[in-house]
């Protein structure tokens, strides 16, 4: 008879000879999984990934095969700029390529996002592609940031990383040919200016900030001093004009302009005296600019002309409408040249809010005319501003690439701009854009741009390619060495005051002048003799002489005037 004990002995040996068989089973299920997974893997060797590449890449399918499909709708035939690569659930795909066809950078285009986001090194990536695909750029660097293009960029491990990141395998430190010229003669670059009778009525009231009627009176003073061949070259000159047209020997001049009240006028007057109190008569004045000095080349590169505002910084306002006084002039004075493989030049407006802030009806009409025209004379314009917002919707719809960084969304006013920036791009399937847009990081952007044939590209979070110059300002000493070695130096360096309304005015007073009583000669009468002693007087002064020359000068004598009521060349 069996005792407990050895029951209990029995049972437990069963139990372990139990776990033994149920291991060995085990093992060899196992053991046949693994024969079978690497029976299925042997192809691999003729074409496929290995077991582990493929679980990798299994990790984010959805990832690549976005980028890919995105990346397609920049893969243009022709030249183009390099912006980044394509990034999807945070991940970068170097291969995905952001690009903007060459040709269409003259479609225009804006550059968007918050103080702090990476839009002036988009900016100055943009530069440097364009200078080295051989075109010119003019930039506003209104704070000095931009200076870093004449010098050769960092070469560290951060940015060479990036670089690699964002598909710039070529990257290499590069400096590329830069001009430095200031607003008016109190600047650390070459002297810039315009004359008044260039500027024109319609530019010059955004300046002194007059409002639709005050711009009109000011229109027609224009108009009555190019009637009468009175070069409006600097301030004095204007404000001569107006001096004059508001004293009692002006009123009947004035009554004959029509409509221009002298309290108006006055007004003007004011405004002028500020803007000159304020360091305006530093600008205007000769000699002035020639636009063909900013269609330049050096070395097969374009010319990068940056403009910054001098003693004009109390006046940004003056500043951004000098830069659209520049694009009127080139609209001018460029032959139409239709659609080209490249642009003759690229204008960008940095801080371009300040363009349209307060800005007239008649003012707002003229730049977006000038936007839709000017495309065909070569030309492109990008504005860069913190919000598109900022833009008027007629000039915003004109511009067919946008790089859009970061938005913040704080207040109303914030979550109100940025619906409005969303329903402007296209659809995305990829991204929730609303998202996107407030989760962008610093030196990414949502990028859509116009392809080959016109047609907007899809919606690509790109990670922006580092600029190949320095990132950083060269200093206001390196700048003034360099704008004083320019060639530009030599050519505006110097101011010029010839001879122009503000002397015909005064000539004119002089010989209304009675002139002083003379003993009388025999034969002659007393007024025969104060007659001609006034008028050999009057005719012997040499800005008489001149006032006569410019007033009796020909069916030239009325100033032609185009856009904005500038000069025509």
């Amino acid at each position: 008879m069996t005792t407990p004990q050895e029951k209990a002995a029995a049972a437990r040996k069963a139990a372990e000879d139990a776990a033994r068989v149920a291991a060995e089973a085990m093992a060899a299920a196992e053991a046949a999984e693994q024969a079978a997974a690497a029976a299925s893997t042997e192809p691999a060797a003729a074409g496929s990934e290995s077991d582990s590449a493929s679980t990798a890449s299994a990790a984010k399918p959805a990832a690549s095969g976005a980028a890919a499909e995105i990346a397609e709708g920049y893969a243009f035939s022709g030249p183009a700029l390099e912006l980044g690569t394509v990034m999807v659930d945070g991940v970068t795909d170097p291969g995905a390529r952001v690009r903007i066809p060459l040709p269409m950078m003259n479609r225009h285009g804006l550059v968007a996002g918050a103080t702090g986001t990476g839009k002036t090194k988009t900016l100055q990536g943009i530069a440097e592609h364009l200078s080295r695909a051989g075109v010119p750029v003019v930039m506003a660097d209104v704070k000095g940031d931009l200076s870093g293009l004449s010098e050769q960029g960092a070469d560290n491990e951060k940015i060479r990383a990036r670089a690699v990141e964002t598909g710039a395998t070529d990257w290499a430190p590069s400096s590329f040919p830069t001009e430095f010229v200031s607003l008016g003669t109190g600047g650390i670059g070459v002297p810039i200016r315009a004359t008044i009778t260039s500027f024109g009525p319609i530019l010059l009231s955004k300046v002194l900030g007059l409002n639709d009627t005050q711009e009109s009176t000011l229109g027609l003073i224009f108009h009555w001093a190019d009637q009468r061949g009175l070069a409006l070259l600097d301030l004095k000159d204007l404000r001569a004009v107006i001096t004059h047209l508001t004293s009692p020997e002006g009123k009947q001049d004035l009554k004959g302009i029509g409509g221009v009240s002298s309290q108006t006028a006055g007004v003007i007057l004011r405004s002028l005296v500020n803007l000159e109190a304020e360091g305006g008569d530093t600008f205007f004045g000769e000699p002035e600019l020639d636009p063909a000095d900013l269609l330049r080349t050096a070395g097969g590169q374009g010319v990068i002309t940056l403009f910054e505002l001098g003693q004009q910084a109390a006046r940004p306002a003056l500043f951004s409408t000098f830069l659209m006084w520049v694009l009127a002039d080139l609209f001018q004075t460029l032959p139409e040249v239709g659609d080209v493989d490249k642009p003759k030049l690229v204008f960008i407006f940095d801080e371009a809010h300040l363009l349209f802030a307060e800005a007239s009806k008649a003012f707002l009409q003229q730049v977006e005319q000038t936007v839709k025209l000017i495309r065909s004379k070569g030309v492109g314009v990008f504005f860069c501003t913190q919000l598109p917002t900022d833009i008027p919707n007629p000039v915003l719809s004109q511009l067919g690439a946008r790089v859009q960084h970061a938005l913040r969304a704080f207040t109303p006013d914030d979550q109100k701009a940025l619906s409005k920036t969303v329903r402007t791009y296209p659809k995305s399937s990829v991204y929730d854009l609303e998202e996107a847009l407030t989760s962008l990081g610093t030196g990414e952007a949502i990028v859509t741009v116009l392809s080959e044939t016109g047609a907007p590209t899809p919606v690509a979070w790109t990670k922006i390619a580092p600029p190949r110059s320095l990132m950083d300002t060269i200093g206001d000493e390196a700048i003034k060495s360099k704008a004083l070695s320019s060639a530009l130096q030599g050519k505006y360096g110097q101011s010029i005051d010839r001879e122009s309304a503000y002397e015909m005015l005064l000539a004119r007073v002089a010989a209304a002048e009675p002139a002083p009583e003379a003993t009388q000669a025999p034969g002659r009468s007393q007024a025969q003799r104060e007659e001609d002693s006034a008028a050999e007087r009057m005719m012997r002064n040499p800005a008489v002489k001149s006032f006569l020359r410019s007033a009796a000068s020909a069916a030239g004598r009325e100033i032609s005037r185009s856009i904005f009521g500038t000069r025509r060349r």
